[in-house]
């Protein structure tokens, strides 16, 4: 009761014959024996509190609904897709199903205002703009608005001004924390809405910020329109503003401000730069979990969505140790050096040394586990470099059990920070780092691999990791006569390709039974070179022996700064095809996309890509303009196409 006169002051609650409680709020006085204006403002007051709750109550269960939805949707196309049986009865859903994805692809793939919102789609900034209404008409329906003037009782000069202002701030204030646990749902790594979903947690990073700025903009409206009412519109002035300001549920609201504020200018890009990019995530945890805990000091009443928030959160750095306890506790291996069985794995490292973009550096271990899915990332944490930091990158390789162990290679650019002290170890003759691993992490890309779907794979420099998978893993299977495979690569120098000179030398192998094209365009040799072709460079990875193969050297395509280019004088290569002239020449993705989907007999196509932002951004644009939602509908599924890109920051 206490709590609730502090809260509520207005009221008299000496007097009061019975306490109304009312959810997440204090509880009111009845009768009131207050003012016929004051009894007014508060009935305004806890009815439009009593529709807010209302309203947070239904968009939770809007969002809830949703993810049951997509759940069972999920459930059901597996089951469909992996069923033959029900193909026959399922023809109507299946052709159903490929035009409106055609149709999405079409209208919502593209980049949405990127000077806004960055490189982002139409279709997340729809998600985006659909929660922003809902939270703008909500913060305003059900309100009384109205002006109330009281006289101060004892007081014949005084006058209380009592307006919309209180419980409207009050409403904004409740979505601010009924958006709390959604805002760290889609922080988390170990996402509960990735396994309703399917989606990749990175996919609702964009979603995260961009709601983390809406309840800063929820909470510095609360902030200032009490203070308006306390410290201006309450009478007498300066007794009433000091005695509110005192309380101790102000002081940690305006404690949960500052730490609000404080998150949110550290999350900007200048913030991010001025502490380092994993100095912001600690304290960015850190500093999220405080203001929870000064939102619960400031109004408890609402601890029904502080307490998910706090609880998603543990999970999440919970289930990361014990990813990581799962992949490295290594019980039958235990001796004095290692504490209960844990082991990290030792990695081998080759490097290959750049001058005009960092050297970059191959990591090959193996790990007794499970396999992972194609398309899933690890995290890795540098044991020789700091415990505190990892990063994730893609195995290249597909995974393959061999005696209980799982072979891991990446290819890692080592620019700065802790792969830098990494590559600079290898050139001072260290080739072997142990390595702690998290995850994996991701998509699995199995269920795009059809034998109906034709495969184009896009990358740029060190993205090759993320498709390469893709192709290792098709080489595996049975090959799919109709179908048609390529593999478009965009690197500096042709010496590049003795990162993966492996894999690549296997793909050579099975290219004729794949149906596969591989175009490797060069962009800053003046004169063309295949790789190494020895069989094995100095590292000991075989490469393949170009030389003794036609290669067929086109010119490259220029790709201007719009995206827009000549490609009259482009002609495609035929098998390995270099391309290499004059400066900075870049694949034509313009023309290399439409020009393979013309050479398509049949069925969908599915573009894997992984690169630099504008490449991506390209990407999405141009296979926007190849879907087209009626030509799918009348059978023409070569025109259902759909785009999978690696849109982390660090690969």
């Amino acid at each position: 009761m206490s709590f609730s006169l502090n809260a509520r002051h207005i009221q008299d609650m000496s007097a009061a014959a019975t306490l109304e409680p009312h959810w997440g709020y204090a509880d009111r006085a009845l009768p009131c024996t207050s003012d016929a204006g004051t009894c007014a403002y508060l009935d305004a007051d806890y009815s439009a509190h009593d529709r807010g709750m209302l309203y947070t109550g239904i968009l939770w269960s809007v969002i809830c609904a949703i993810l049951l939805i997509w759940a069972c949707w999920k459930h059901y196309d597996h089951s469909s897709t992996n069923s033959a049986l029900f193909a026959p009865r399922l023809s109507g859903i299946y052709k159903v199903r490929r035009t409106l994805a055609a149709l999405t692809h079409r209208y919502l793939l593209p980049d949405a205002c990127r000077a806004i919102f960055g490189r982002t789609t139409r279709l997340q900034v729809l998600v985006l703009a659909a929660l922003a209404g809902y939270l703008l008409i909500f913060s305003f329906v059900g309100i009384q608005y109205n002006t109330w003037v009281t006289p101060v009782s004892e007081m014949s000069d005084a006058y209380q001004t009592r307006s919309t202002i209180g419980p409207w701030s009050d409403r904004v204030g409740v979505l601010a924390y009924a958006l709390t646990p959604l805002s760290v749902m889609l922080s988390s790594r170990e996402s509960f809405l990735t396994l309703v979903t399917g989606l990749p947690y990175q996919t609702f990073n964009f979603l995260h910020r961009w709601l983390g700025y809406i309840i800063v903009v929820q909470g510095s409206l609360h902030t200032i329109m009490w203070c308006i009412v306390e410290l201006r519109l309450y009478q007498p002035q300066p007794t009433t503003g000091i005695e509110w300001v005192t309380q101790t549920y102000i002081v940690w609201g305006i404690v949960a401000m500052i730490l609000l504020l404080a998150i949110f200018f550290l999350s900007t890009p200048w913030g991010i730069r001025f502490t380092g990019y994993e100095t912001f995530r600690k304290v960015h945890y850190v500093l999220a979990m405080v203001y929870i805990g000064a939102c619960w000091g400031h109004w408890k009443q609402l601890k029904c969505f502080l307490w998910p928030s706090l609880i998603f959160w543990f999970i999440d750095r919970g289930a990361r140790l014990v990813r990581t306890a799962i992949l490295h506790y290594h019980p039958d291996q235990l001796d004095q050096s290692r504490v209960l069985g844990f082991k990290t794995a030792e990695a081998s490292v080759t490097r290959f040394p750049e001058s005009d973009n960092g050297d970059v550096i191959r990591l090959v271990l193996e790990n007794p586990q499970d396999p992972w899915a194609i398309g899933q990332h690890y995290y890795l944490c540098f044991k020789q470099g700091s415990i505190w930091q990892s990063h994730p990158f893609t195995p290249l390789n597909a995974p393959v059990v061999s005696q209980g162990k799982v072979k891991h290679s990446y290819i890692v650019r080592a620019k700065k920070g802790e792969t830098k002290r990494i590559a600079d170890l290898a050139a001072n003759g260290i080739s072997k780092t142990p390595v702690i691993l998290t995850g994996p992490y991701g998509e699995s890309m199995t269920r795009a691999l059809t034998p109906d779907t034709n495969i184009i794979c896009v990358a740029g420099g060190t993205g090759i990791t993320y498709v390469l998978p893709v192709l290792l893993e098709l080489a595996q299977r049975s090959p799919s006569p109709d179908r048609k495979i390529q593999l478009i690569w965009a690197i500096r120098h042709s010496s590049n390709t003795e990162w993966v000179g492996e894999e690549l030398a296997f793909l050579w192998k099975a290219e004729k039974a794949l149906n596969l094209k591989i175009d490797i365009f060069t962009t800053r040799d003046s004169t063309v070179k295949g790789p190494s072709s020895s069989a094995e460079d100095q590292s000991g990875i075989s490469t393949p022996d170009l030389d003794e193969k036609a290669v067929n050297i086109s010119p490259a395509c220029v790709s201007s700064a719009s995206g827009i280019c000549d490609c009259s004088s482009c002609t495609p290569g035929e098998n390995l095809s270099f391309s290499s002239d004059c400066k900075k020449k870049h694949p034509c993705l313009h023309k290399l996309i439409p020009d393979f989907l013309d050479m398509n007999i049949r069925g969908p196509t599915t573009v894997f890509a992984s690169g630099p932002g504008g490449m991506i951004s390209d990407l999405r644009s141009i296979v926007a303009s190849c879907n087209s939602g009626s030509k799918v509908w009348h059978g023409h599924e070569k025109f259902d196409v759909s785009l999978v890109c690696d849109d982390r920051l660090e690969r």
